[in-house]
């Protein structure tokens, strides 16, 4: 019996749904024991939220937190603009994560585990969160996980062409998250529900995202309309902090949420970081997309529907795999008349729907079997042939 640990140490509960599936699909054939550990309490809410009950009895729930005075102190003074506790929970459990033999993450800090604490003998399994094509998702950090579960082939062949994996570090497994997330639907109070509804989708990098230059217009286009319904559910980090500063690419920036004014928009849902800005609930319930992006884009198009993206960085993205995404609906310059390119997207999404398509079946795996449990199969595969 191996000890796995499925670690979700974020400020915010939007990873979780894509390990919890596997552990849960673990804890039931019951070879392995399963700990979970979280660092902050929102995430065990979500956890408890979203787990089956009798799931949840057969594995262990752990809190991280932060050991010395000096960690404190140091997270005390820099989370405001770095996520700094979660840096500092990997120095503070070292003895704890030593005790496995195998940690699942959703994401790339843990590897300093590896890479700055020296902790060889645990495996590092990742199972990415998302599917979508920005190059972070793809750089050489990926290579250094012992296995790497991916949602389907696109995400495999990027692996293996630009980080440097082999196949042999690879599982495709097709997408966890669609196994606790795909039946959610949003209960709106829109006056008019039968409208059209259109999810906004902003990315919170400042150097991709078309928020900071176009978000308010796009709000603004919604405003004392009568066509549309909106839905603004940025990704959860975009107004986690006073601050937004990202890695790939390098950038930081001031952010604030939408002014009150839009609050007696009756047409515009404002949601800046709930759970339902990340269990699908929005992107299965919307008519339409329009966003930069966000890999969201993706369980949007898992049914195809019309969609369109803001290109507010001035992109050269035609031919770039890193916005092969905005292949499936017309590209916008700017928020300009707005409302008006949504009714041509509409118009025209029987042209991109073949493509549309094409981008599901590359991005993701399918099968008879449920995802979480061809993770599960691969994760106890490769356990187990590590140790043969």
């Amino acid at each position: 019996m191996k000890r796995i640990c499925f670690l979700f140490n974020h400020d915010q509960t939007h990873q979780i749904a894509h390990s919890l599936p596997i552990a849960l699909a673990l804890a039931a054939r019951g070879q392995h024991r399963i700990v979970l550990a979280y660092a902050r309490p929102q995430a065990r809410a979500e956890i408890e939220r979203q787990a089956d009950p009798a799931l949840l009895a057969r594995m262990e729930l752990v809190h991280l937190t932060l050991k010395s005075g000096v960690s404190r102190a140091l997270a005390s003074g820099l989370e405001r603009v770095l996520p700094a506790t979660k840096l500092l929970i990997y120095r503070d459990n070292l003895d704890f994560f030593r005790s496995f033999d195998a940690i699942v993450v959703a994401e790339k800090t843990t590897l300093l585990l590896k890479t700055r604490y020296g902790l060889d003998n645990v495996k590092l399994i990742h199972t990415r969160h998302g599917a979508g094509d920005r190059a972070i998702g793809f750089n050489p950090e990926s290579a250094r996980f012992d296995l790497v579960l991916v949602s389907g082939p696109k995400i495999a062949r990027r692996l293996i062409d630009e980080a440097g994996l082999v196949p042999a570090q690879i599982a495709e497994v097709g997408y966890p998250k669609f196994d606790l997330c795909a039946a959610n639907r949003f209960a709106d109070n829109f006056p008019q529900p039968a409208r059209p509804t259109v999810i906004y989708n902003p990315h919170p990098s400042p150097k991709l995202s078309s928020w900071f230059r176009d978000g308010q217009a796009v709000l603004d286009a919604f405003c004392g309309q009568d066509r549309y319904n909106l839905i603004f559910a940025p990704h959860v980090m975009l107004f986690a902090r006073r601050w937004v500063v990202t890695v790939d690419p390098p950038s930081i920036a001031r952010v604030a949420p939408p002014g009150p004014e839009y609050d007696r928009e009756a047409r515009i849902h404002i949601d800046t970081g709930s759970a339902a800005s990340s269990d699908m609930r929005y992107t299965n319930s919307a008519d339409i997309y329009l966003g930069d992006v966000s890999s969201q884009i993706y369980e949007f198009l898992r049914v195809p529907r019309p969609c369109l993206f803001l290109n507010s960085h001035g992109a050269q993205w035609q031919g770039d795999p890193n916005y092969l995404h905005w292949q499936a609906g017309p590209v916008l310059d700017s928020a300009a008349d707005l409302l008006d390119a949504i009714d041509a997207a509409v118009a025209s999404h029987p042209d991109y729907a073949p493509l549309q398509q094409r981008l599901i079946d590359a991005t993701f795996s399918q099968s008879d079997r449920p995802s979480a449990e061809r993770a599960a199969d691969a994760i106890t595969a490769f356990l187990e042939g590590t140790n043969a």
